[in-house]
């Protein structure tokens, strides 16, 4: 039986009229021009508000649009927000709702992941969560078919996020999204300084270096950048902005950053 997870802030944090989503999102990609010699194995992308976040969003996912129909999964690992847990989550949905309609779940791939001990089905931490379903119409732009494997990250380590990495790395037909914003609600240049900092420990794939205050998403984001060392993956800066200079002011900014591993 099919089952769906309804979006949760599709009217506040982007569009919900397909329309005007489509619009906006075409816009974004369209003002970002990263240049890449390799197609990307994974990406870190910011969850915000698409007017506070879109722009640097778009800088990553338009690295994918020359590799649309190569990708089949896409595993979306995410902070949780709003309901606490240990480990990480998958939700009972097989598929879920965006303005611009339904990606399917990879059910096979969760079901590889049952027997781990720090994996638990938690759909009331996915009820109102966003970190996940801001991506998703994103990736129904610029890729063709696929299906995703949605996974929320609690209270857990960068061992155990690694380990469901390396369960899922899968080939080139996988891609991983790491959904990460970077500080939160610093003044403007404190801010600009803590997220180069984490900037560069990503660079440099430090991910001992990125600590609470980096980045909300930063357990997914050391986990990655673990497996990313052990596949030999260059991770690099896209873009690194805050909200004081997409839609904010400058008196506390939230980063974003979006990076591409290949």
């Amino acid at each position: 039986m099919q089952s769906t997870k309804h979006p949760a802030v599709a009217g506040m944090f982007y569009p919900a009229d397909p329309q005007s989503l489509q619009s906006e999102i075409e816009q974004f990609l369209g003002q970002a021009h990263p240049a890449l010699s390799t197609p990307p194995k994974a990406l870190v992308v910011p969850h915000a508000g698409y007017i506070y976040s879109g722009p640097i969003a778009a800088s990553a996912y338009t690295c994918l649009e020359s590799i649309r129909a190569r990708i089949e999964r896409v595993l979306i690992l995410a902070p949780a927000h709003r309901v606490p847990f240990q480990g990480l989550a998958f939700c009972s949905a097989s598929r879920f709702e965006t303005p611009l309609g339904l990606v399917p779940v990879d059910r096979e791939a969760i079901d590889r992941l049952r027997g781990l001990p720090q994996l638990q089905e938690n759909d009331f931490a996915f009820r109102d969560e966003h970190s996940i379903e801001v991506q998703l119409p994103f990736l129904q732009r610029v890729l063709e078919s696929f299906s995703i494997v949605p996974l929320l990250v609690g209270d857990a380590s960068d061992l155990q996020v690694a380990e469901v990495l390396e369960l899922l790395w899968g080939g080139d037909e996988t891609l991983i999204v790491i959904s990460s914003d970077l500080s939160h609600y610093l003044d403007y240049e404190a801010a600009v300084r803590m997220d180069r900092e984490t900037t560069r420990a990503i660079e440099e794939i430090r991910p001992e270096a990125i600590s609470y205050h980096h980045a909300c998403g930063r357990t997914p984001l050391r986990g990655l950048l673990r497996v990313a060392k052990a596949h030999g993956l260059k991770p690099n800066t896209l873009d690194l902005r805050n909200s004081g200079d997409t839609a904010g002011s400058h008196d506390r900014v939230v980063g974003y950053g979006a990076y591409v591993f290949n």
